[in-house]
């Protein structure tokens, strides 16, 4: 286990746009919008999902907990709002609106010349209660991290029929 650096949390936020354009651009629809049955996300929804984080979450709430603390609780994020945000977009739109989007929040983040005070700083989360700061930088690369997997799960499952019994070897495919 590695404690919270901001430097080393910034190096993996800032390849983020850099891993999805590579594993997702150029492929066909069929990788993109399959997902693993039912109701759940397929790689267009997850970057969807990322790419509304970054207009609506880590950046503004950061803001709340520097400029406010306690005072304010977050607004509640909505996990469900790429369905409506994507319409009409392509993955390469939306690939290129989260690269800018994270660009820019990165920019801000090294611009806030944040110290050791400001990462024990609490704001109010909707459903936790008191968070810090530092929580959420930390939650925002877990995050970036779960949802990369994410995307190479649910890809990894689109061959579960056709792998034969390589799949006891493959623990992505029973996850």
């Amino acid at each position: 286990m590695i404690n919270f650096n901001l430097k080393e949390a910034i190096g993996i936020l800032g390849r983020t746009p850099a891993v999805l354009i590579s594993l997702l651009s150029g492929l066909s629809p069929t990788w993109i919008y399959n997902n693993e049955g039912g109701e759940s996300w397929n790689p267009f929804d997850i970057v969807g999902h990322l790419t509304h984080g970054e207009k609506m979450d880590w950046i503004p709430r950061s803001k709340i907990i520097l400029e406010n603390g306690e005072k304010n609780t977050f607004e509640p994020f909505d996990r469900f709002a790429q369905f409506k945000d994507s319409k009409g977009k392509t993955l390469n739109d939306l690939l290129e609106e989260f690269t800018k989007l994270r660009k820019s929040n990165i920019d801000v983040l090294n611009k806030l010349n944040l110290d050791e005070n400001d990462f024990n700083k609490k704001g109010i989360h909707p459903e936790f209660g008191k968070v810090t700061l530092k929580q959420l930088f930390s939650t925002w690369v877990a995050h970036d991290l779960s949802h990369i997997r994410q995307i190479a799960r649910v890809m990894a499952k689109q061959y579960k029929n056709e792998i034969g019994p390589w799949g006891i070897y493959l623990p992505v495919i029973n996850e």
